[in-house]
């Protein structure tokens, strides 16, 4: 059955700014669901050691094409264009949308032209993110997008998401409808303004939202393989044929309780916009803590770790989406927390162990994740399974699963609690 006929039909979900607080969702409409997304941060110089993007810099007559992969099929798709950290309204003179090739290059065939209010521009006030026109572009779940973004005037420093483990490309001039890859000379391993893909299609069930730090956000996962486990958890759905999309809405860094300028909003603050407020959201699964527990510049206790848990299940049940725990994985032998060879410091330990006994017996999520089960090793509780800390041949970090760890999450998550 066809769900719009004409893309004038689309259009009546013309674009709009979306204020610090959406309109709740059930509002009359077409069914739009989030089949990417990512969690935005302030511009800062990175949060990995020897990092570097081009956040602070920004862009000025250049455009940006960015290389993202929709969880779910549709009939059309829009695009969510960030400005929440901005500091003065954001110009982007125009966009474009199609499937993608290999590396920067696109399918010639299917590059169409994103409008906002049917113009092909628009104006993003500080603090605010904006929603496109439909774009009559069809998809198939799993599809890999390339969405190209130019600013033909400067933009000042870019809203962005910081760790992407993807590549974005950037050409001097107006390359929205360059179908080539060869003027994006220059690259980058974070995502700038971008911050959502939604699709319409009425058969769509929903959206999953993956809510937490880097393991969720995908540091550690393969550059350009989408093997972060949400990417992972969402080709478990589309082979076991249910009709559910999955967004990351991970912030590698990210604290539970507290802000920081290169890691973001603390979890409490960012669960409304990063989770409450996407599209079709029906499910979260959160895996918080481990940060406010390791980073003992702002001490926390078991206590305080799960009342923010709690707070959270809260914020869930009151919109009426069902809620996941997921455990909080080992770290024994992490460089930055053992720089010396230092004993393992078992009072952490024993902050998350009381953490991860609270998330399995308390009853107080809807179900649990239980990702350190399947993460550590069988000859030491606090310690990352072997297997699953090396890339190239080479140890990693004991903190940050490989593919292999990150697909064992996913394969642990029950899709009858979605």
């Amino acid at each position: 059955m066809r769900f719009a006929k004409t893309f004038a039909a689309l259009a009546t979900a013309a674009a709009i700014i979306v204020p610090a607080v959406p309109a709740q969702a059930g509002t009359a409409g077409p069914r739009w669901t989030g089949a990417w997304s990512a969690a935005v941060q302030q511009p800062s110089p990175g949060g990995l050691p020897g990092s570097s993007n081009w956040s602070q810099a920004g862009f000025e007559r250049q455009s940006v094409r960015q290389v993202v992969r929709a969880t779910g099929a549709g009939v059309a798709v829009r695009i969510k264009i960030s400005n929440l950290y901005g500091t003065a309204p954001l110009t982007v003179s125009g966009a474009t949308v199609a499937k993608a090739a290999a590396g920067a290059a696109v399918r010639p065939a299917t590059l169409r032209p994103a409008t906002f209010s049917l113009r092909p521009y628009t104006v993003i006030p500080a603090g605010q993110e904006l929603v496109s026109d439909p774009i009559p572009l069809p998809v198939q779940a799993l599809d890999r997008l390339a969405v190209t973004l130019y600013f033909q005037g400067a933009t000042g420093p870019a809203t962005f998401h910081d760790v992407s483990s993807a590549t974005s490309y950037r050409a001097s001039g107006d390359h929205r409808f360059d179908p080539h890859g060869t003027a994006f000379t220059d690259t980058s391993q974070s995502w700038y303004f971008l911050s959502g893909v939604d699709v319409l299609n009425p058969a769509t069930r929903g959206a999953v939202v993956a809510f937490g730090d880097s393991v969720t956000d995908g540091t550690g996962s393969t550059q350009d393989t989408d093997n972060r486990y949400p990417d992972q958890l969402a080709e478990r759905l589309v082979a076991a044929g249910r009709p559910l999309t999955v967004l990351n809405s991970g912030i590698s860094g990210n604290r539970l309780l507290s802000d920081h300028p290169l890691f973001g909003e603390r979890g409490l603050a960012r669960f409304q916009g990063d989770v409450l407020d996407k599209p079709g959201v029906r499910t979260v699964i959160v895996m918080e803590g481990i940060n406010d527990i390791t980073f003992q510049d702002s001490p926390v206790t078991a206590e305080q770790v799960i009342a923010g848990h709690r707070e959270l299940i809260r914020l869930a049940h009151t919109r009426g989406i069902t809620i996941v725990g997921g455990t909080i994985m080992p770290f024994k032998g992490n460089p930055w927390l053992y720089p010396d060879g230092t004993p393992e410091p078992f009072a952490l330990e024993r902050i998350r162990d009381q953490v991860n006994t609270w998330i399995r017996t308390s009853g107080e999520y809807d179900a649990v994740a239980d990702f350190e089960h399947v993460l550590l090793s069988p000859t030491d509780p606090d310690r990352l399974r072997p297997e699953f800390n090396v890339r190239d041949g080479q140890a990693g970090d004991w903190l940050h699963p490989n593919d292999a760890g990150l697909n064992a999450m996913a394969e642990t998550i029950d899709l009858t609690c979605l």
